[in-house]
């Protein structure tokens, strides 16, 4: 059967970037090590690495995990002054990991977790910070990044991670943190990375980095990946993708500098459908928290429950305009314009566990459709640098925003009622009506057959949702040096928030809307003691707030646009005011080893104390709160001149203090918060053998996770072991392997809180060429 979806050039634009990764492997290995040896002789002068961190912070040299300082000018101190939980995963640990999506990378920063979407949550990443879903909560070069999708990282040069709730920095929620993209620029000098990556699974990835210096002062960067493979020990599942990253920037080196981005990435993927959680026999309803439901695919991990229907296209463009000026040697304004669209086009077949099945031996398969676009426009002006006040010294930072944001979503009719039957199918489903008695919508636990002969029919459904909002904020930062051992930290913003929604039938006609203004402001406060000049002891203060309608329905909304309908149905007005959180945090930081490791250690408590909850059948009130406290450790920089680490662990002691007075919700207090593992830990280390053969490894622990707030639905904690090794056949060219999850652990990494979780890959073994010049 033919799907009936939107379609994407996918194709035929990936042959330019294959094209590519065919002409570097053209020539033999000898040749290239003859070039490579004859490029030695050039003057060094022409050639930048592309792993240095010079552009986004300041490291200590280019393949260093320690990173002095973050990318945006609202952080008004290095990282070993500021006073909160920041760390940069920088591109020598994205490179030595083997990371090839944002979700790779995150796995080396403990206190993270990923949820899973379904029906109601749109497919893509989802990250938790602290136990606080951070769907909405991504940035691209300090610009919030718009839309649900799956994340790349070929242009990516580091990774920030902001943990706890910081809407001073980036404007609404962020009640956990928030993840910011730093995107690989134009800078001056020549260079070229190529590389390619073939690996198990019939894995292909072609990726090509290019910087050339047109003048003294103006350069230009290509960056282009494509990316084809199978996940290891899963049927059915696979990756197809392409992107494109060209970058331009004038005037480097002077008073004034423009830089032109533009970002476009295409996805062509089969989504894997999950494992469905076990059922007691009384079903679903009888769920408990002594005994909860953990995923289990009748014996066989690879089981996909999926149908040879199912697809999810993706297509994102972000297009950046930004100029800088100094005014001063202490003095400099910047403008950042940004216009960009982010496309989803789904149908994803969900191990229902909702018509009395699992716990018989059988799966209802549910189709989950979505077809959204996501179109953002931002100008954000920011006026950065420092001065002197009664001879104290201030590094400042303050600006203006404006942000409008549309979300339009719609679905397709899946009619799964084709065959005749019994009226019992649409209640149950077990072993009698598995197969063709069900139309091939029952399917069985233990061997689930993707290419069942389905005959149903797909449609557009044009019904659907518009959302559209329009930020306009305010903001300053200050460092204030109060002697070369006291330092204030303070961060204040003020932000006006216009929201509203109209869904509409499937011939246009408008059925309801709803609209909202919040005007919120929130803050941070740290106080710093810096006992030597390597080291500081902080305490701080911070809030977020949340208003209704968030995430624009591009993700979980915990507070939804909401009120009391008029005479035709129609919200016209929330009364819903923002979730508020707040952030205590007393920390160390510590550069040791002649500033060549970075130490921290923290403790904190975040609560949520005006969460959205249900009082009765048709009320709610900004009444609930929740609690996570807990501390964190980090390691990242040199043991020694050949000896690497980046690691870290948290401790997470979660609680849902107040579910409102509902019964249901009531039951729940004192409950754990689902995707918040009480322990996790990472440690990821390499060490130079000899000047060209480097060895590493890495250990990523995480604890038990509660799918949802009852309790009910959990995954296993696990252990996973990673391996690389890397040889310079010489300076222009090396070869990396990388083995991840060594021992084939089989594991889960997303539980969504009803249903289903998402299984990870299987042992993954990657062989990567890389060139340099």
């Amino acid at each position: 059967m033919a799907r009936q979806h939107a379609q994407l050039p996918v194709s035929s634009p990936r042959l330019l970037a294959s094209a590519i990764g065919v002409a570097i492997t053209a020539g033999s290995a000898g040749h290239m090590v003859f070039a490579a040896e004859k490029t030695d002789s050039k003057a060094s002068g022409n050639a930048i690495a592309l792993d240095a961190t010079a552009i986004t912070g300041e490291a200590l040299d280019s393949t260093s995990y320690q990173v002095e300082k973050a990318s945006s000018p609202k952080y008004t101190a290095p990282l070993v002054d500021t006073p909160r939980s920041v760390t940069v995963i920088p591109q020598q640990v994205l490179k030595d990991t083997g990371a090839l999506n944002m979700q790779d990378a995150l796995r080396t920063v403990p206190g993270i977790t990923f949820g899973a979407g379904e029906g109601g949550n749109p497919q893509g990443d989802r990250p938790f910070i602290r136990g606080f879903d951070a769907q909405g909560d991504t940035y691209l070069d300090g610009v919030r990044d718009t839309g649900s999708q799956s994340r790349e990282i070929f242009a990516v040069e580091n990774i920030e991670v902001s943990k706890g709730p910081n809407s001073a920095i980036g404007g609404r929620g962020a009640a956990g943190g928030s993840i910011n993209l730093v995107s690989k620029k134009a800078h001056l000098g020549n260079s070229f990375d190529g590389g390619f990556t073939w690996g198990s699974d019939q894995t292909q990835r072609y990726t090509l980095d290019g910087n050339y210096q047109f003048s003294d002062t103006a350069a230009g960067r290509l960056n282009l990946m494509s990316h084809e493979s199978n996940v290891a020990g899963r049927d059915k599942v696979d990756y197809d993708r392409w992107g494109i990253a060209p970058s331009l920037a004038f005037g480097l080196g002077t008073d004034t500098r423009v830089n032109l981005d533009y970002y476009h990435l295409e996805s062509n993927d089969t989504p894997d459908s999950g494992i469905p959680y076990t059922i007691p026999a009384g079903g679903s309803a009888a769920r408990t928290k002594s005994n909860p439901d953990k995923p289990y695919a009748g014996g066989d991990h690879s089981n996909f429950y999926g149908l040879d229907r199912d697809f999810r296209k993706g297509r994102t463009d972000t297009a950046t305009f930004a100029i800088e000026h100094d005014l001063s040697d202490s003095l400099t304004i910047k403008n950042t314009l940004r216009h960009g669209t982010s496309m989803q086009d789904y149908i994803l077949t969900q191990p229902d566990d909702s018509k009395g099945n699992v716990n018989n031996g059988s799966v209802w398969r549910r189709a989950n459709t979505r077809v959204s676009n996501t179109e953002t426009t931002t100008n954000q002006t920011d006026l950065f640098g420092n001065f002197y006040v009664a001879g104290f010294k201030n590094s400042f930072s303050t600006g203006v925003e404006y942000t409008r944001e549309e979300s339009r979503k719609s679905s397709y009719n899946v009619n799964t009622d084709t065959t005749p039957r019994t009226s019992a199918v649409t209640t149950n489903c077990n072993p009698g009506l598995i197969g063709a008695a069900s139309g091939y919508n029952c399917t069985s636990l233990s061997n689930p057959n993707p290419n069942d002969p389905w005959n149903g029919a797909i449609s557009r459904n044009y019904a659907g949702t518009d959302t559209q909002s329009d930020t306009y904020a305010l903001y300053v930062f200050d460092t204030l040096e109060l002697s070369e051992q006291w330092l204030v930290n303070m961060g204040l913003r003020y932000d006006h928030f216009e929201t509203g929604y109209n869904t509409y039938n499937n011939a246009g006609r408008t059925t309801s809307k709803g609209s909202d203004t919040s005007e919120f402001v929130t803050g941070q406060f740290g106080v710093v003691y810096k006992p030597a000049e390597n080291g500081s002891i902080y305490a701080s203060y911070a809030t977020s707030a949340t208003p209704p309608g968030n995430t624009l329905g591009e993700g979980q909304e915990g507070n939804p646009l909401g009120g009391t309908p008029d005479r035709n149905g129609n919200l016209l007005k929330s009364d819903m005011e923002p979730e508020t959180t707040k952030n205590y945090e007393i920390g160390t930081k510590w550069d040791l080893l002649n500033d060549r490791l970075s130490l921290t250690a923290d403790i904190f408590r975040t609560e949520k104390e005006n969460a959205r909850v249900q009082v009765d059948t048709t009320s709610y009130e900004n009444a609930g709160k929740t609690r996570v406290q807990g501390i964190e450790l980090s390691a990242s920089g040199k043991i020694t001149d050949k000896w690497q680490v980046f690691a870290g662990y948290a401790y997470m002691d979660s609680e849902q203090v107040d579910g409102g007075d509902l019964p249901a919700n009531k039951a729940n207090n004192g409950n754990e918060l689902p995707n918040t593992p009480k322990n996790s830990a990472s440690l990821w280390t390499t060490y130079q053998v000899t000047p060209k053969l480097t060895i590493g490894g890495g250990a990523f622990y995480v604890d038990d996770v509660f799918g949802n707030v009852a309790n009910t639905t959990m995954v296993d904690s696990y252990v996973r072991y990673d391996a690389m090794a890397a040889y310079k056949l010489s300076k222009n060219v090396d070869l990396q392997l990388n083995v991840q999850n060594l021992t084939n652990e089989t594991y889960y990494d997303k539980a969504f809180s009803t249903h289903f979780a998402n299984q990870a890959a299987g042992r993954t073994a990657l062989l990567s060429t890389n060139f340099h010049f």
